[in-house]
């Protein structure tokens, strides 16, 4: 199964992301909600962005292994940062692992007044898409 990531003539061409992608009928799509740098009791792991973007990418991670995914699966990220937080330095904390896998997916991102988690400064969910069959629950 191959995923196509195309940027079309016409758009900005970028190596952090792509414009669109097409996934193939059969493929198993797996959708992580939007996760925050929290650890596995929710607490948030620091009042840090970049430490909080690390947390936020590697719970996503987590999420999508237990679908029997990785991050060079996913077609699309969804990344909200709060308004008050330093742009470059989240980023700056995940974009290479954003962009695994070859061409970049798309990435979606917005800056907001505020995230569900009381002090949460950057959320993060993807959709990805795998030629398996997901795991049991």
């Amino acid at each position: 199964m191959e995923i196509t990531k195309l940027q079309p003539a016409g758009l900005v061409v970028s190596p952090a992301f792509s414009h669109v992608a097409v996934v193939p009928a059969g493929a198993t799509t797996i959708y992580v909600g939007g996760q925050n740098g929290v650890d596995d009791q929710g607490a948030l792991v620091s009042d840090d962005v970049a430490e909080q973007s690390v947390r936020a990418l590697d719970n996503a991670a987590t999420a999508l292994a237990a679908a029997g995914a990785s991050l060079g699966d996913v077609v699309q990220w969804t990344v909200l940062i709060h308004q008050d937080a330093d742009l470059r330095a989240a980023y700056g904390a995940i974009a290479a692992r954003l962009a695994t896998g070859g061409t970049p997916p798309l990435v979606t991102a917005a800056r907001v007044a505020g995230l569900g988690v009381p002090g949460a400064l950057i959320e993060i969910a993807a959709v990805a898409a795998t030629d398996g069959t997901p795991p049991a629950a």
